[in-house]
């Protein structure tokens, strides 16, 4: 019999977080040692457990998911490690394999796809649940390292959920729709929207759009008809 492999899930949703604990509940190679919320929290949790696989979120509430892949990669060589994501961009899964992640699952299929990638990671190999090639990933994996393309230092002053709020609003996506891919209320994405064009001096959607394309966060061609 395989010997059980210990994981560590980081995600600010007590409810995704179950959902996720339900599912590697039938597989019995795996075994979930400890959860997180935070980043500050996992990282804690990782030093102290050193678990085999760690999972994470990209959107946590004090630092980007792909920061603390990068810092437990740092601290645990050992230790493999899944991204679980909203996002299905290719700069998201770039940055993410260029912090030491070795497997990559969007949210929404991850009832279907998560058991599949944790087998194939704790195996030393790399998992995406797309169509992109292993041959793709070892390109993005070749690729120059870089924190982002992004210099502007109003984006830099707004908090990690403040700059998911906005790129999901930049892309095109309602306050709704917002709401319901990062498990908030409306009411809590109005709130950062408010907190955002704020700090950013933007004053309507049309130049939260601009802003955005011109530090390159977002396709404009989404925009095209």
């Amino acid at each position: 019999m395989a010997e059980t492999k210990t994981i560590l899930i980081v995600d600010d949703h007590p409810l995704f977080r179950e959902g996720l604990k339900s599912i590697i509940s039938r597989n019995p190679r795996f075994a979930v040692v400890g959860e997180a919320g935070t980043a500050q929290k996992g990282l804690a949790m990782a030093r102290s457990l050193s678990p085999d696989l760690v999972i994470v979120d990209i959107s946590l509430p004090d630092k980007s998911g792909i920061h603390l892949a990068r810092e437990i990669r740092g601290l645990l060589l050992h230790t493999r490690i899944m991204i679980v994501s909203m996002h299905s961009k290719i700069d998201y899964i770039a940055e993410a394999f260029q912090a030491g992640a070795t497997g990559y699952v969007v949210k929404e299929s991850a009832s279907d796809r998560l058991l599949d990638g944790l087998e194939t990671v704790a195996d030393g190999e790399y998992f995406l649940d797309s169509a992109i090639s292993r041959e793709v990933v070892n390109k993005m994996m070749a690729m120059p390292v870089h924190e982002s393309k992004i210099t502007d230092t109003g984006y830099g002053a707004l908090t990690p959920r403040e700059q998911e709020v906005m790129r999901l609003l930049a892309e095109g996506d309602s306050v709704r729709i917002v709401a319901e891919k990062l498990f908030i209320s409306p009411k809590t994405v109005e709130n950062h929207r408010s907190n955002l064009m704020k700090k950013l001096g933007l004053r309507s959607t049309v130049e939260l759009v601009r802003y955005a394309a011109r530090l390159g966060l977002i396709d404009v061609d989404l925009w095209k008809k």
